[in-house]
């Protein structure tokens, strides 16, 4: 059994290379194999973003505090808030992120596949951004 006490591992933020905006994650767990979950929480900044990306098993999305959104390619962006839970299939392309005038926060949680959790693409242009939501 391992206990991670509250504080005992930093903040950090999160790579440029993969968000727009800021962006600090918080680690919740990450399990060695066989063992597959990983899971952080994740605080953006007003218009702050993920770039687009998969996950080979899926990613489920708790809302925490905030106003967020996300979205599937090709599809329409989605406004959420805390309490919603948002499920990303395998393989489907998406990003989330805060909306543009207030942060959001959510706890991400994922399975890897073959040691490789996600698959990060290029960023969300501020025009597939600031499409409306609905």
């Amino acid at each position: 059994m391992d206990i991670y006490l509250a504080g005992s591992r930093p903040t950090r933020r999160a790579p440029k290379e993969h968000f727009t905006g800021t962006v600090w994650q918080d680690p919740i767990i990450a399990t060695e194999a066989p063992a597959r979950v990983a899971s952080n929480r994740v605080s953006f900044e007003p218009g702050a973003r993920t770039n687009w990306h998969t996950h080979p098993l899926g990613q489920t999305l708790y809302v925490l505090a905030g106003v967020g959104r996300v979205q599937t390619k090709g599809g329409p962006i989605h406004e959420i808030r805390p309490g919603d839970v948002v499920w990303i299939p395998a393989g489907e392309k998406h990003w989330h992120g805060a909306s543009p005038t207030n942060g959001m926060t959510h706890v991400a949680m994922q399975e890897a596949l073959d040691g490789s959790f996600v698959n990060w693409m290029e960023p969300v242009t501020d025009a597939e951004y600031a499409a409306k939501v609905g």
